[in-house]
């Protein structure tokens, strides 16, 4: 499968995509779009194969307070706010999870980071990551953190989670290989 990540366009066909989670496609449908050519809220990248939008990830710059960051983390950075880039969104269409294309979409947002790190300052990768995503940021060494303050109160809370600038691995292309069914 030739794998492609790039930033999603204007006229992208985003009705057809369907990770499972109503939420995720939810934003994907109706709000990426909107977030990003109108608002300049995040950039949603899309992975493309043959045609069909196989995942997407949004990112955002943020920052976060020291004192939000793990106790081993805080040495030697400055008491202000730090900037990181943040993960808002992360999903792979049914039809092809457990393809990699989570890995890739994931490993590309790390690059940004790198890059925005160069370019502007980051000190890092925030991801707020639902219960069921938790392990998946984890072996990827993302430490969780306890959030400062907000709380939801009609769903699981989701975890604060980081990964430092230098635990970033340097880019290697993965290559892909997965049969996706046509169903």
């Amino acid at each position: 499968m030739n794998l492609r990540i790039r930033r999603l366009e204007p006229g992208d066909d985003r009705c057809r995509f369907a990770s499972g989670n109503p939420d995720l496609d939810r934003f994907f449908q109706r709000f990426a779009g909107q977030n990003q050519f109108r608002h300049h809220l995040g950039v949603t990248y899309v992975a493309v194969a043959e045609g069909d939008i196989l995942g997407f990830v949004t990112v955002a710059p943020s920052e976060i307070t020291i004192d939000a960051l793990p106790e081993e983390r805080r040495r030697r950075l400055p008491r202000y706010p730090l900037p990181v880039l943040r993960v808002a969104r992360l999903a792979v269409g049914q039809h092809a999870q457990g393809c990699g294309i989570g890995k890739a979409l994931l490993r590309f947002a790390l690059e940004l980071a790198r890059r925005t790190a160069e370019d502007i300052g980051c000190v890092g990768v925030v991801v707020d990551a639902k219960p069921e995503a938790q392990d998946f940021y984890l072996r990827y060494g993302f430490e969780p953190f306890a959030a400062l303050e907000g709380t939801l109160l009609d769903r699981p809370e989701p975890t604060p989670m980081f990964l430092p600038l230098s635990a970033i691995p340097s880019s290697k292309v993965d290559r892909i290989e997965c049969k996706r069914s046509t169903n």
